[in-house]
């Protein structure tokens, strides 16, 4: 029983660890029903690759058009994505250590040898502008791991998570 314990805390960790965190904000008036078509500002610079500004570009046409908002030359809205990577510092060390002692006396070296790769974590940021007033009216924010070693099928995969979990809250369900 404290193995299969031991087995889902190691899980839970491996899952929290790895996991996207979202953060949104709204324009509280805004009636959400009113933009049914999109499109992408032309100058919008994520930070990322040619190539995964593509697979990110397909995830957002995939999950915008789940909900019914299509992509136009004359949008409702406006999509800007701001991308940044950050090489967090790590946290993985071995120490090594050397003692000896003699009637009561002692002494000790020890160094902390640092162990596998930095990680890299990947921040990025929708804003929904109206079109016509050229006002902010939504903002999903995701931060999490980003290993830049992925195959394309895995990089694919995970710009869909982290566009899925970002767009999972909108529209906002707005309480009157």
């Amino acid at each position: 029983m404290m193995k299969i314990a031991m087995f889902f805390m190691f899980a839970l960790l491996l899952v929290s660890c790895n996991a996207v965190r979202v953060n949104y904000d709204y324009d509280k008036d805004t009636n959400f029903s009113n933009y049914t078509t999109y499109n992408y500002y032309p100058d919008v610079v994520t930070g990322l690759s040619d190539l995964d500004n593509k697979r990110l570009f397909t995830a957002v046409d995939q999950v915008l058009a789940t909900k019914g908002i299509l992509l136009s030359e004359e949008p409702d809205f406006l999509v800007n994505i701001q991308g940044r990577s950050t090489q967090m510092p790590r946290n993985n060390n071995v120490g090594v250590g050397l003692g000896g002692g003699r009637g009561g006396l002692g002494g000790g070296i020890s160094m902390g040898i640092p162990v596998g790769q930095p990680n890299t974590e990947m921040e990025l940021q929708f804003d929904f502008v109206d079109a016509q007033k050229r006002a902010l009216f939504w903002q999903g924010t995701s931060r999490g791991s980003f290993n830049e070693n992925l195959a394309p099928a895995s990089r694919e995969q995970k710009f869909k998570e982290i566009v899925g979990k970002v767009f999972s809250k909108y529209p906002p369900k707005v309480k009157k």
